[in-house]
């Protein structure tokens, strides 16, 4: 059987690789996007396909779209970070043959496959794996490389999903979710990515620091001014929307955003976060006076970035993980022991 693992996540794909069966008589192939995946599966190395959903060039759903228009019947088992059910939904309805969250267990890999007739623990040889432009790297301990960079943006793709099924079920709609975008930023850098975040739009923010283990930062939500109607229809609110209701929407938002990243990406380097209490950093204000008064707050640091939108509705925010300088190598140190 020739089986095709599709993620942007090298770091992904080496876990989806190792978590499958051990002794199963398989051809594994690879795909760094939905564009290169729909290329290997008409090469015919996609009897079985293990698909992402959020990816650059094609994502995991315009691949179930392509294989349903064109007629292919390949099975596709969705392995996603976005867990809304909604998600589930709608990749059963292209025609996906199951769906499991990110990271998948070896366990639930093998109950899965067995389920559905494609292994039985009495199978062969160990898969042989098959080199690609997309196969990772070795990866440096220290130097911030692009494969950690790659490993931070799947940690990142995890606990994203998890705050979004949060926020939806919440809001009883569907969050649509970026690739999230990695770097190390001087502080100028970082105001300058905090510009481009919020474009022109005037903004209220909220952070919240945090800690554990050797890990420090803060994390920062902007939450674009023109999203307050459409958050206060989502939310039921009853009344005029006056500071202190925007006020609160603003505090559930982030409460539920902020505290779910931090859960899930926290659980997957096995170090709990203590959180300091949400502080307004300011309501209904541009960018650069946001930056201009909090300067002093933020450094060199490694930056993780996420645009949250609500599908049908104007409601946009952006959420900065902004870890210290140091705290850099205490989570490569983690991410190698975890690779």
């Amino acid at each position: 059987m020739n089986v095709l693992i599709c993620d942007d996540s090298g770091f992904a794909r080496k876990q989806l690789a190792r978590a499958l069966p051990a002794p199963w008589q398989i051809t594994l192939h690879q795909a760094a996007n939905g564009l290169e995946g729909v290329e290997q599966i008409l090469m015919g190395h996609g009897d079985l396909v293990f698909l992402d959903l959020t990816m650059p060039e094609m994502d995991g759903y315009g691949v179930l779209e392509t294989l349903k228009r064109e007629g292919l019947r390949n099975k596709v088992i969705v392995v996603s970070g976005d867990i809304q059910p909604e998600a589930h939904a709608r990749v059963m309805a292209l025609g996906a043959l199951d769906f499991i969250k990110k990271p998948a267990a070896p366990e639930m890999l093998r109950e899965l496959l067995e389920r559905h007739g494609l292994w039985q623990a009495d199978t062969a040889p160990t898969p042989a794996v098959v080199p690609s432009a997309a196969s990772p790297h070795a990866i440096a301990p220290i130097q911030f490389t692009p494969e950690l960079r790659d490993v931070y943006q799947e940690l990142a793709n995890v606990a994203m999903g998890q705050a979004a099924n949060l926020l939806a079920q919440l809001l009883d709609a569907f969050v649509v979710l970026p690739i999230p975008n990695v770097n190390v930023l001087e502080v100028s850098e970082l105001h300058m990515a905090l510009s481009a975040a919020a474009e022109s739009d005037t903004l209220s923010a909220v952070c919240q620091g945090f800690i554990g283990a050797g890990i420090a930062g803060e994390a920062l939500i902007l939450f674009h001014d023109a999203s307050f109607q459409d958050l206060a229809r989502l939310m039921n609110h009853q009344g005029a929307l006056d500071h202190g209701a925007e006020l609160e929407l603003l505090m559930d938002t982030a409460n539920v955003l902020i505290g779910a990243f931090l859960r899930g990406y926290a659980n997957q380097l096995d170090t709990p976060f203590s959180q300091g209490h949400p502080v307004v950093l300011g309501q209904h204000r541009s960018i650069q006076d946001l930056i201009q008064t909090n300067q002093s707050r933020w450094r060199r640091t490694l930056a993780i970035e996420i645009n949250y939108r609500i599908q049908g509705y104007a409601v946009q925010c952006d959420l900065l993980l902004l870890f210290t300088e140091d705290s850099i190598a205490t989570m490569n140190h983690k991410i190698m022991h975890m690779l």
